[in-house]
């Protein structure tokens, strides 16, 4: 977060000038919106005066558009700050003007850090929510009293589109070591309880990714005594202790996160279908819903390869080319009888089993 300014942090709060017809007893809150002023401004873009007003406005000064035109003048005079000749007129920084750090945040900033906080925590290791803290209490009191709190902060939501669950518990300490190691690719040794087992085995991880699905944190990582180098899912809230190593961790050659996603990788295999080749990856599936069920498959596509044929019965035919897993099950049980029929006959024989879909690992 930077802007321009020509002496230390200290020197600058007591060189924002104050406008001669203010009174000096509200020469803090004059102090406070010359400070916003600077903040709007930026070194290779002209800024509008009106543009600047509208953002005070919206940070709850009470002020008008010709008090920000006076402000502006006067700091002119002791900051590295230029006007050209447009029609409205524009301000910014100078090109010769040095750039410092300082304790400020203009809206947009502050929206932005907020709506990082409220979604992206989870996913940041300790060494970048240590930096981010601060920033996030700046903007919290940036927007408290600001009009955009209720015009977009208020009215903007990330909704689940299953079923709302409760995150497990995940033992912190755990957490932040898998992190620290995923951060500065090195080696763990973990005691980790498998789905399947009551007791915790030890393992020594080469962590490669984090991936958050819903309320569960998963972590990939391969495993040392495996010499296949088998890329494994870890759940976080499994891990009863992580203990960094100093060893530096191993990532399969050639792996890319997108591209293990985009294949499948966290589908997770039905025991059905793990009777087709490959294990069900990209297989060509055809799918007849009623056309009230299929409709928002019209919108949002399957797959790139997507077709859809309008039958004469009023159905939807639906081809597409996509990985075959519990997750594909589960979301096609979900459409009832609005699902008519599946192909391949495995894949509507694991919808229709009565046995419940396995559980992610």
């Amino acid at each position: 977060m930077t802007v321009s300014q020509t002496e230390s942090p200290q020197a600058d709060t007591q060189a924002i000038v104050k406008d001669d017809n203010t009174d000096n007893r509200h020469g803090a809150a004059t102090t406070a919106r010359q400070w916003q002023v600077l903040s709007q401004l930026q070194r290779n873009r002209w800024v509008g005066t009106t543009h600047v007003y509208e953002q005070l406005v919206l940070a709850g000064f009470d002020i008008s558009l010709r008090t920000v035109q006076r402000d502006l003048n006067a700091l002119a005079k002791r900051f590295p700050i230029e006007k050209n000749n447009a029609n409205p007129q524009g301000w910014r920084w100078r090109d010769d003007a040095p750039l410092q750090s300082l304790p400020h945040m203009n809206l947009s900033q502050a929206v932005a850090f907020n709506m990082v906080e409220a979604n992206l925590t989870q996913l940041l290791p300790p060494a970048i929510l240590d930096e981010l803290f601060p920033w996030f209490d700046l903007a919290r009191r940036q927007l408290k009293n600001s009009k955009v709190t209720h015009s977009w902060i208020d009215r903007v939501r990330i909704e689940p589109a299953t079923q709302p669950l409760i995150a497990p518990h995940v033992d912190l300490e755990s957490k932040d070591n898998i992190y620290h190691a995923l951060f500065y690719q090195m080696q763990i040794r973990a005691c980790y309880t498998r789905s399947n087992k009551s007791e915790a085995s030890e393992y020594i991880l080469n962590p490669i990714a984090i991936i958050q699905r819903g309320v569960i944190i998963y972590m990939l990582a391969t495993r040392t005594d495996d010499p296949e180098m088998i890329i494994r899912t870890f759940a976080l809230h499994r891990f009863e202790s992580v203990e960094i190593l100093d060893t530096p961790s191993v990532t399969p050659e050639g792996f890319e996160l997108d591209s293990y996603l985009d294949a499948g990788g966290m589908g997770f295999t039905h025991h059905l279908l793990s009777q087709l080749p490959d294990h069900g990856k990209n297989t060509q599936v055809e799918l007849r819903f009623t056309k009230r069920a299929g409709k928002s498959l019209t919108e949002s596509k399957l797959s790139v390869d997507q077709t859809v044929t309008d039958n004469d019965d009023d159905t939807l035919t639906i081809k597409a080319t996509v990985n075959l897993t519990s997750q594909l099950v589960w979301w096609l049980r979900g459409f009832g009888k609005g699902l008519i029929s599946a192909k391949p006959d495995l894949l509507y024989q694991a919808v229709l089993n009565k046995e419940s879909v396995d559980s992610l690992r």
